[in-house]
């Protein structure tokens, strides 16, 4: 089970803090603790598709320039190649974790 590993120190305003979860030759997971106005930039994984989980929080997901406000919990599909980021716009330390397959290399 992997939530017995789901620990990440607790971000200040505008830090993000991450920690991987599983690491494998399929596939990688990150959690990230996004604190309040804390930033993932928009970046892209050519041979990976990822997909964000919002566990705890709100966040706003930038995808393709487009965004959205996701809620935990929620759950949102980036293609290969396709742009993603996220952002904290609330007061409240938010928390997503990010699942690459596969691995990227």
């Amino acid at each position: 089970m992997v939530f017995d590993r789901y620990e990440y120190p607790d971000p200040e305003p505008g830090e993000v803090t991450d920690t991987e979860l599983v690491v494998s030759d399929d596939v990688l997971v990150k959690a990230f603790a996004l604190g309040p106005g804390a930033e993932l930039s928009p970046h892209e994984h050519a041979s990976s598709s990822n997909v964000f989980h919002v566990t705890e929080g709100t966040v706003t997901v930038v995808q393709d320039g487009d965004k959205e406000e996701i809620a935990a919990p929620g759950v949102v599909l980036h293609e290969r190649g396709q742009s993603h980021g996220a952002r904290n716009d609330t007061d409240e330390v938010a928390v997503l974790t990010a699942s690459l397959c596969p691995m990227p290399s």
